[in-house]
């Protein structure tokens, strides 16, 4: 008999980011502050009788084969737990691609999620993450939500006190940034000017919001060129936000907001100029069921 699950899967913004390293295998590490927002995918997890699986999306852009990251979490989770059954994946797309937002690793978070409960498979979060991160990097964050340290290349995992919701308006154009050249960029940086990565855990312990807004910081963006980047940083300032910084390697830009009617007038405002244009909160989950 099928069963089926509907879910919300959130996407991340990255309070701050610093790259602290390269590994003998050239993966960068990390030091982040990694917390979750209310911009979320729609999946629809169905597990049929027949094998194989089929993925579904409504932006033709995406790829539904096993090039998307919600595809080949089926595929991992069928192979780590032995089941043979069918997956069908349904996927409605509201997380902006290529933004930093972590679209494609919430939405294989989601389906690693899902499959753990329509299966009766009792995967702990943590087993979950162990399967996520060999799929990406963001997939072990999306799997616990909420606020926390990602160290490593994004698998070690802290989480931090939860913050309450901060109203934020979130900005992207049409312009894209490759993250293989802006890690080889960072590489080339002589001096370069690290985030405040403990005033950042400083902020989050004693709920300052005020200082959190001071301490976003990426250093992704010392070496973006980015107009859109730009652009929206300076309208978000001029529309009230207390803070305007790049989320991942770009190129989607989040402003952090006193209230929310300031935050709502905000994106009316810009709703025009940007391609993707949303006025959200942080959150502390990372999936809502329906």
């Amino acid at each position: 008999m099928n069963k089926s699950m509907k879910l919300l899967c959130a996407a991340k913004i990255n309070l701050s980011l610093d790259v602290t390293g390269k590994r003998p295998d050239n993966y960068h590490t990390l030091d982040s502050i990694f917390q979750t927002v209310s911009v979320y995918d729609r999946l629809e997890v169905c597990l049929t009788e027949e094998t194989g699986i089929i993925l579904e999306c409504d932006n033709p852009a995406v790829p539904c084969n096993e090039k998307n990251l919600a595809y080949r979490a089926a595929e991992a989770f069928l192979k780590e737990s032995g089941i043979s059954a069918g997956v069908r994946i349904r996927l409605e797309k509201h997380i902006p691609s290529g933004a930093g937002m972590g679209g494609g690793s919430a939405d294989a978070a989601g389906v690693l999620y899902a499959l753990n409960l329509l299966t009766g498979e009792t995967y702990s979060n943590p087993e979950l993450r162990e399967i996520g991160v060999k799929l990406g990097a963001d997939v072990p964050f999306l799997l616990l939500g909420g606020t926390a340290r990602a160290q490593g290349i994004g698998e070690v995992l802290t989480s931090l006190k939860p913050l309450p919701e901060i109203p934020l308006v979130i900005l992207k154009g049409t312009e894209g940034i490759s993250t293989p050249a802006a890690y080889k960029a960072i590489d080339a940086l002589e001096n370069p000017v690290h985030p405040d990565t403990e005033a950042m855990l400083r902020a989050v312990e004693t709920q300052n919001i005020s200082l959190l807004a001071k301490s976003c910081a990426n250093l992704f963006e010392a070496v973006t060129e980015c107009e859109d980047v730009t652009r929206a940083e300076k309208k978000l300032l001029e529309y009230g936000a207390e803070c305007a910084v790049m989320t991942g390697s770009g190129a989607a830009v989040f402003g952090i907001f006193k209230n929310p009617q300031t935050a709502q007038a905000c994106a009316e405002a810009l709703k025009q100029e940007f391609t993707f244009v949303q006025a959200c909160h942080t959150t502390g989950q990372a999936f809502l069921t329906e």
